[in-house]
């Protein structure tokens, strides 16, 4: 673990925040791993008064950096990504001790961020506006995209690192300063992503103020920068009640908000699917992240003649899921990233046995000399009704919902049948089942796939939900236009001035 820290120059950090200059004169916050319970180190959080500080420092960096042409704003983003790859195995290896995912999942996180640098760098070329013909004879109409101002990025504990990256990156070639409060629960990869972003600023000339950090537990920090109306956007992950507040609060001094609240994911497996593929997705996208990732599966929607089959190869499944340290190559399910998760997690199938239904594979408390002091769990099959309040409020946790149907129209009402609307898939070989789902009539979410799991999203396409889920999107496509200001304008290069719509006014 100190090899770890030193290699990303945090062995002796304290500091838990930054504006161009690392400050944290608060209260301490300890990172705990969950992986067995341990201190990792500890951090100093901002003051209310340091927080000023930082907006003032990044609203001044912003200044500066919107009159910085884009294609040169894109190379510093190509050196970020340079920087990345150069740590891809330490930072990987940061985000498993402090998050808990497996090591794999951990450098494909820093991945990730690598890959929407390179996508950043593209679009630094092609921030593109319309041209459009005006009614008005010897007029021109066209827009354009500027800076927005400084970008609050608000991300949770599940993702510590790529989060920050979708936003920071195309936040940054489109002009923006970047201002993060990173998870009170992983502050150490918050804090070596700036440190490395610092590092890149230092060498390509830039104000590294650019991407300024400020961490704070609970909702004081939190709270000014949601109410701060020098912020014009708030980028914000979470879960559904932070993003009402969030929503609420910003909406009401007229900010902008993208959203990236909870996800109540479904695969629908019809007769037509392909059972060796589905069990796979579905095992992925259930237990991977120990159910941590807002695109998790949580409910299969699965034809009733194909049920019973279903369930056995997923229980069968399930007992081959190694769990335990998830710095072993081995492990296929780390922990939950701390015991109030696992505590949840155990009040959910309460519920779940509360509310009628049946407990296929039971989810449990891994408590022995070979879990010491960490927050592992089983993974639960739970086979329940779509209505059940549990099965309609997300639980974080790797709970799995089984749901028989009788017909399309039937899974479909009941796939789009829960407050969410993020991430769903459909498992058939049958091209009309196919193309009913993805049509207006099929799933309601934000993201509908076609025999792959609700999970892996690709950084190329947005990436948000529906309903509860926020309705924001981040990433690719054209995400970018929500992280600058459009400005539409009109030239009159002739010697007259016709108003528009044929409006005559004076001689």
């Amino acid at each position: 673990m100190k090899d770890i820290l030193k290699k990303l120059g945090i062995e002796n950090v304290n500091a838990g925040g930054f504006c161009g200059e690392w400050i944290g004169g608060g209260e301490k916050l300890e990172s705990v791993s969950p992986i067995d319970g341990k201190v990792i180190a500890t951090v100093n959080q901002v003051t209310p008064e340091e927080y000023e500080q930082t907006i003032k420092r990044a609203q001044a960096a912003f200044l500066k950096w919107r009159e910085t042409p884009a294609p040169a704003r894109g190379e510093t983003i190509r050196q970020l990504g340079q920087a990345l790859r150069e740590c891809k195995s330490e930072l990987g290896a940061l985000v498993t001790l402090e998050m808990g995912k497996i090591q794999a999942e951990g450098e494909g996180e820093v991945q990730e961020m690598i890959d929407i640098c390179d996508f950043a760098v593209g679009l630094s070329r092609q921030l593109y506006g319309l041209t459009m013909h005006s009614e008005r004879p010897g007029h021109r109409m066209y827009e354009q995209w500027h800076p927005l101002g400084v970008v609050g990025v608000i991300s949770a504990f599940n993702f510590p690192v790529a989060v920050w990256a979708w936003n920071a990156a195309i936040a940054s070639v489109c002009g923006d300063a970047v201002l993060w409060k990173p998870s009170s629960q992983t502050p150490l990869t918050a804090i070596a992503c700036t440190k490395i972003a610092e590092k890149v600023c230092h060498a390509t000339g830039v104000d590294p103020a650019l991407f300024s950090l400020v961490i704070g537990r609970g909702s004081t920090i939190g709270e000014k920068l949601i109410q701060d109306r020098r912020v014009p956007l708030i980028s914000a992950t979470g879960s559904c009640k932070m993003g009402y507040r969030v929503g609420s609060v910003v909406g009401e001094r007229l900010g902008g908000t993208i959203l990236e609240l909870g996800g109540n994911n479904a695969i629908v497996v019809t007769p037509e699917a392909d059972m060796k593929m589905a069990v796979l997705a579905i095992l992925f996208g259930a237990v991977g992240t120990a159910g941590q990732r807002c695109t998790s599966t949580r409910r299969i929607i699965v034809h009733d003649s194909i049920r019973d089959e279903l369930v056995t190869k997923l229980i069968a499944a399930y007992e081959q899921v190694r769990i335990g340290d998830p710095t072993k190559p081995e492990t296929l399910m780390g922990p939950l990233v701390d015991t109030g998760a696992v505590q949840t997690m155990m009040d959910a199938i309460e519920k779940i046995k509360e509310q009628g239904g049946e407990i296929l594979v039971e989810g449990k408390r891994l408590e022995s000399e070979q879990y010491p002091g960490g927050c592992y769990v089983t993974p639960c099959i739970a086979a329940a009704k779509n209505e059940f309040p549990v099965v309609q409020d997300e639980t974080f946790a790797p709970i799995l919902y089984i749901i028989p149907y009788h017909s399309l129209d039937d899974a479909v009402a009941l796939h789009n049948g829960v407050p969410q609307g993020l991430s769903s898939s459909i498992f058939t070989r049958n091209m009309q089942e196919a193309e009913r789902f993805l049509s207006a009539w099929g799933s309601d979410c934000g993201i509908a796939n076609v025999n792959i799991g609700t999970s892996g999203a690709e950084i190329g396409g947005a990436f948000g939900g529906e309903k509860e889920t926020g309705g924001g999107r981040e990433s690719g496509s054209d995400a970018w236009k929500a992280y600058m200001r459009r400005q539409t304008n009109t030239i009159n290069w002739s010697t007259e001035l016709p108003l528009a719509q044929g409006i005559q006014f004076g001689d």
